[in-house]
C-alpha cells in the first residue's frame, strides 16, 4: 500500500494505491493554498486505512514552487517520522509525463519559472513505457525551442505548458488536454515504481535554482 503525495506545483493531489490499484484519489487546482489543503486531503484518501498500514510514502519533492514542494516534503517526512515508513522521493515532472502512458509521443514538461524560463525535462512515451530524455533542468525558452523543434508530435504538459506552448511557435508541439496537464497522484505513484526508498531523514526538497529571495540577497552581496 502505497500514498502518493503533490503539492510542487498551482494543484495538489494524492492517492492510495493498494495491490496495484488506485483505491481512492484526490485532486485541487485552487492556486497555492496547499498549506490548508493538502493534509485535509490525504486523511480524506486514508479514511478507513490505517498509516500503519503504509509501505512507503511517494512525494514530489521538485522542482516547482518552492513554498509547495516544501509543504509536500514537510508533510511526507512528518507522516513517515511518527509511523517509521520509507518515502520514494519523485521528480514533479517525471510525475507529469505518467498521464501519456496510453499514447506514443514526445512529452514537455514546462512548470513556470518566471521570466520566461521553465523547469523543463522531455520525455518519450512508447508502448506504455516513460523513458527519461533530459535531466531536469531550469531552461530559457529560447533554448527549450531549440530542444523541441528536433521532435516530431511534442505535447506540452505542466502547469507552465498553455505560457510555454503560447511562445515557443512551433508547429510540431500541441497542448496537453487538460485532463492530462497536471501532475496527480496516480502519476506519482507511477513514477515511484522500481525507484529507491529512502528514510523521511534522507528525504530532502529538489531545488534547481535559487529562491528569489536568495538570489536577490546575492546581488546585494555582489
Amino acid at each position: 500500500m502505497i500514498l502518493s503525495i503533490d503539492s510542487a506545483s498551482v494543484t495538489a493531489s494524492t492517492a492510495l494505491c493498494k495491490d496495484g490499484k488506485i483505491v481512492k484519489s484526490e485532486f485541487m487546482n485552487n492556486g497555492l493554498t496547499h498549506s490548508e489543503t493538502l493534509l485535509p486531503m490525504v486523511k480524506r484518501v486514508m479514511q478507513g486505512y490505517r498509516f500503519e498500514q503504509l509501505e512507503a510514502i511517494a512525494v514530489t519533492a521538485g522542482p516547482g514552487s518552492f513554498t509547495g514542494v516544501r509543504i509536500g516534503v514537510s508533510a511526507a517526512k512528518g507522516i513517515a517520522f511518527a509511523y517509521d515508513i520509507p518515502c520514494v522521493s519523485v521528480s514533479s515532472l517525471e510525475a507529469t509525463a505518467y498521464n501519456f502512458t496510453d499514447e506514443d509521443c514526445i512529452i514537455c514538461v514546462c512548470m513556470d519559472a518566471r521570466r520566461m524560463q521553465f523547469y523543463n525535462a522531455l520525455f518519450k512515451s512508447e508502448n506504455g513505457v516513460i523513458h527519461r530524455m533530459t535531466p531536469d533542468r531550469a531552461i530559457s525558452l529560447d533554448d527549450l525551442k531549440k530542444d523541441v523543434e528536433r521532435y516530431d508530435g511534442v505535447v506540452i504538459a505542466g502547469d507552465g505548458a498553455r505560457l510555454c506552448f503560447e511562445n515557443i511557435g512551433l508547429d510540431n508541439t500541441s497542448l496537453a488536454p487538460q485532463d492530462k496537464i497536471y501532475t496527480n497522484g496516480e502519476g506519482v505513484i507511477k513514477a515511484a515504481e522500481n525507484k529507491k526508498r529512502i528514510s523521511a531523514s534522507s528525504l530532502m526538497p529538489v531545488y534547481l535554482r535559487l529562491s528569489q529571495a536568495e538570489r536577490e540577497l546575492k546581488l546585494k552581496k555582489q
